[in-house]
């Protein structure tokens, strides 16, 4: 029997969005990314069972909430987040997304409501009363690490690729001007609770080693949607790797990573296939199919569970078989979340 436990609470393929994970050590208990979200207008689903999964998803994660001593945060948007129910955090360490540094607007804003909650609820004070003044600090340029994304070959589309990169660049240099004037919320510790920023890099509690990678594009170079960061948790010599939003990971640096990681279990969300042709065009889309069939033949899991963003559409299977077909032919168990349940994923049910 593994020592290194972990249990999808609820996932997109279950009917609501989320990666919401527990990972059980000997040592300590982990909640990763307690959040939910209803599926969108498009999901083949009534409104009734849409709320109805929703709510099941918010009392799953609050029960599996009182089982964590840990909870991580990996970046301030609702599925991955709740703001603002108390008990789940009370009594809680919080790993979180820096929300001072690289971090869009959006997301800066809710990260304010959010600890504006904290400070109130475990505090009694505001959110106001200890933001910091803003200070000197340098923020490197994420997409200039990433050399084999950078470095690939993209054809006819290199040209236009070159000119978004481009514009990408100028938007980060007005995020960095935003974040050196914007004033700066601390990283607390009340009676009640306590919160670290994920730059803390690794927590060793006892026998089991958290690792936190970031800031990672959550999806393509320089999307705006912002960053994130992945969790790799150890244990025993097993290794579980929950990546956030890397979208496939459509970056090809990013699977690099993973595959050098070998975790035994990785916990990898998929292309938005649902948003195919909108915010996803078919040159990233094939990006992160390569990307995924390289993970699988290479990172020797024994287990991937491929879910969020991905089953919002009922042809991800379809869309995604090569990675499927791949997994089976090494061994290498592949499913969603629901599968893994032996459920049926939510968006197959009506067909």
């Amino acid at each position: 029997m593994s020592n290194l436990e972990f249990k999808p609470v609820w996932f997109d393929s279950l009917g609501a969005k989320s990666s919401c994970t527990l990972v059980k050590t000997p040592d300590v208990s982990i909640l990763i990314d307690p959040g939910v979200a209803v599926m969108h207008p498009s999901f083949p689903a009534s409104e009734a069972d849409k709320w109805k999964w929703y709510e099941q998803a918010e009392k799953a994660i609050r029960k599996a909430s009182k089982k964590a001593e840990v909870v991580v945060i990996s970046h301030y948007h609702y599925d991955h987040f709740t703001d603002f129910e108390a008990e789940i955090y009370r009594g809680k360490l919080i790993i979180a997304k820096n929300p001072n540094q690289y971090i869009n607007d959006s997301q800066r804003s809710r990260a304010e409501r959010f600890f504006n909650n904290l400070y109130q609820a475990f505090g009694r004070i505001s959110l106001e009363e200890v933001l910091e003044e803003p200070k000197p600090a340098e923020y490197p340029d994420p997409a200039k690490t990433l050399h084999a994304a950078l470095t690939k070959n993209f054809g006819d589309y290199s040209r236009r690729r070159a000119e978004v990169l481009k514009q990408g660049e100028k938007w980060f240099k007005g995020r960095v001007e935003k974040w050196r004037k914007a004033k700066r919320i601390p990283a607390l510790k009340l009676s009640e609770v306590e919160v670290k920023f994920d730059e803390v890099g690794r927590l060793k509690l006892d026998g089991t080693t958290l690792r936190f990678k970031g800031p990672l594009f959550h999806g393509v170079e320089y999307s705006r949607v912002g960053w994130v960061f992945s969790t790799i948790i150890e244990y025993g010599g097993e290794k579980l790797l929950h990546s956030s939003d890397l979208n496939g990971p459509v970056i090809e640096d990013y699977a690099q990573w993973i595959i050098s990681e070998k975790p035994d279990v990785l916990i990898l969300d998929g292309p938005m296939t649902y948003m195919l042709g909108y915010t996803l065009n078919l040159i990233n889309f094939s990006r992160t199919l390569e990307n995924a069939l390289k993970i699988v033949e290479e990172a020797g899991c024994r287990l991937i569970i491929y879910d969020h963003h991905l089953p919002r559409e009922p042809k991800f299977q379809e869309r995604t078989k090569a990675v499927r077909e791949k997994a089976e032919r090494l061994g290498v168990k592949i499913a969603t979340a629901a599968e893994l349940l032996g459920k049926i994923p939510a968006v197959l049910r009506g067909k």
